[in-house]
């Protein structure tokens, strides 16, 4: 029989393997996102840029950190791409990440 501190134990694993798999979801989204936006932007090295879109993510809960590190590189850019874009391409990108890491 199955005890209560191990049906306790077995949840909270399982709670935090489903944080660990969400955190590793949206950080690929980023990811994506942030590749989308280096070709944009014209940016030679994309990896690179990529990861200073992920690293934006660790400023605030959310994605507006997101949002406002890649608009304001695409306003300094001259480009026409706002806050509405960047937002349907991360709604876009999420399935293609969970895939991603799903695969993986």
């Amino acid at each position: 029989m199955v005890s209560m501190s191990d049906r306790e134990k077995a949840f909270e694993n399982k709670y935090a393997h489903d944080e660990e798999k969400k955190f590793r979801i949206i950080a690929r989204r980023n990811k994506l996102v942030g590749q989308w936006a280096a070709g944009l932007l014209g940016k030679s090295d994309v990896d690179a840029y990529a990861k200073e879109v992920v690293a934006a993510d660790f400023e605030e809960a959310g994605d507006e950190d997101v949002i406002r590190k890649v608009a304001g590189d695409f306003k300094a850019a001259g480009l026409s791409q706002g806050d509405a874009d960047i937002r349907a391409k991360l709604i876009e990108l999420l399935p293609v990440a969970i895939e991603q890491i799903e695969a993986s």
